[in-house]
């Protein structure tokens, strides 16, 4: 095991153990997000969501109201060899906008901040 994938293991560690203190339960609107059995609801259905977008939708999550960079989201979920790949990221951006929501041409859940990133709005 290289270096650098000890400390990425390492930081995934640390970060659950930060989260146990936290709700095990993220709820915006109809979503809500299990972090403790890895599943995400709209609603009563739960979504089909692949490893990365559910990653995606939990860093979203994690910060509500906060634009984040594309840099920054590709940082966090693929690791600094993908932080210029702004095209994949806007992929799974919208095939994870599919899933959550509803009206896809209006959406509630995931506000685009064009050239800049992505941003999770508070829905009541």
């Amino acid at each position: 095991m290289s270096f650098l994938a000890r400390l990425r293991v390492t930081q995934r560690r640390l970060a659950a153990n930060r989260n146990e203190g936290a709700s095990s339960v993220f709820i915006n609107g109809a979503l809500r997000i299990d972090y403790a059995a890895g599943c995400a609801y709209l609603g009563d259905e739960e979504l089909h969501l692949t490893p990365i977008e559910y990653k995606i939708l939990c860093l979203l999550a994690t910060n509500v109201g906060k634009v984040l960079t594309h840099t920054f989201i590709t940082q966090k979920i693929w690791g600094a060899a993908w932080e210029n790949n702004v095209a994949s990221l806007r992929v799974f951006m919208a095939t994870l906008r599919k899933k959550i929501e509803v009206a896809p041409d209006s959406p509630q859940y995931i506000q685009t901040h064009i050239g800049v990133g992505y941003r999770m709005m508070r829905v009541e």
